[in-house]
């Protein structure tokens, strides 16, 4: 059961942890306000959209992209008072040991990491998709999204190869498709261009050589200027959106990753990524907690201001290097979920490090 103390300590720390939230988001609000102000003038966005479609959905991203930042922070200030006013002298003198103190900051981490992972799995990923939006309407022009060399398999033997698609243009040059039935050649179809009707949800291949393969010695070719054809892909299986994953909800996230792989989709080290960081960020506050009560609970020169410029600058670190471990994934040969463990792991190790130094 709860103590007195338990109680104490949890509200300072979650209580701190909200308070922090709230006062950083809203100085970012601000200043985003203050930047985007000229667009929503220009675009005539009402008071409603600019509130409900995106504010409402950009404070929840931002609350949750720098929880590890506000984690460290609020252990390392509430503690920090606690030390100077000699109250972890008190508490340990009266026989609670250090690890019996930590115990309420392991509630606390349990909560928020609780409270990220909801938050980062299924609310943020829906809103993210209003935000986009927005943002794409009103705020940025649209941008060109298109991938090269793209290899698929779409179907059971059923291969595409597309050498470059423009999703301005919504046109994939270069596209070639090939039909095997086990090991032997079908058909191939090639055109220099292929268009996605979206009225239709049809392709139109336009210069388009097809060759029919009846027996290893025959085969009927056929050309022509245009051809539409069903096919079961859609321009978003081709186009790179900016950050696409994280209009994913978890469930979604891990069915898109299947079917990539089904297809034979190489370029999902992002997806794959995004997927670790969902488990591995969670995770970070009872690291980070544990890291914060292991320096704040001791006096030195410098007094609270010392513990924060600590703190923030560790927090940064990890932000920073969790930031630079998953480049590595994406254009190196480390594995995603190593890649996204790491800082985990070096700030564990640190972790442990400061806990044993402590004072007892």
């Amino acid at each position: 059961m709860l103590k007195i103390l338990d109680i104490y300590i949890l509200k300072k720390f979650l209580g701190t942890f909200f308070f922090a939230i709230i006062l950083i988001l809203s100085i970012c609000v601000v200043f985003d306000m203050a930047e985007k102000l000229d667009d929503f003038l220009n675009n005539e966005v009402t008071l409603r959209k600019i509130v409900f479609d995106y504010y409402l959905n950009f404070i929840p991203y931002f609350a949750y992209m720098f929880t590890p930042l506000f984690v460290f922070i609020s252990v390392i200030f509430f503690t920090s008072k606690m030390a100077y006013q000699s109250e972890i002298i008190a508490i340990l003198s009266n026989g609670v040991s250090f690890r019996r103190l930590t115990v309420p900051y392991m509630i606390s981490a349990a909560v928020i990491s609780l409270f990220s992972f909801v938050l980062g799995s299924y609310i943020i990923p829906p809103a993210n998709k209003t935000r986009l939006d927005f943002e794409k309407t009103y705020i940025s022009s649209r941008k060109e999204r298109g991938a090269s060399n793209i290899h698929m398999q779409i179907e059971p033997g059923v291969f595409v190869y597309v050498s470059r698609y423009s999703s301005l243009r919504d046109v994939g040059d270069g596209f070639s498709m090939e039909i095997f039935d086990g090991k032997e050649l079908v058909t191939k179809l090639a055109a220099r261009e292929a268009v996605f009707n979206a009225d239709s949800g049809t392709w139109t291949l336009k210069k388009y050589v097809r060759h029919d393969f009846v027996s290893p010695e025959v085969q009927v070719i056929t050309e022509g200027e245009q051809i539409d054809t069903t096919l079961k892909m859609l321009p978003s299986d081709l186009s790179e959106g900016l950050k696409f994953y994280e209009t994913m909800t978890s469930a979604e996230l891990n069915q898109y990753i299947d079917e990539q792989r089904q297809r034979g989709v190489g370029s999902i080290e992002d997806f794959l990524i995004e997927k670790h960081k969902r488990i591995a960020s969670p995770f970070s506050a009872f690291i980070l907690s544990i890291i914060g009560i292991s320096l704040a609970s001791r006096k030195v020169r410098g007094g609270m201001g010392l513990h924060i410029g600590v703190g923030i600058a560790l927090s940064f670190g990890y932000i920073l290097f969790m930031t630079i471990s998953t480049t590595f994934a994406v254009n190196g040969n480390t594995p995603e979920w190593l890649a996204v463990w790491i800082p985990n792991f070096v700030f564990a190790a640190i972790a442990a490090v400061l806990y044993y130094k402590a004072p007892k």
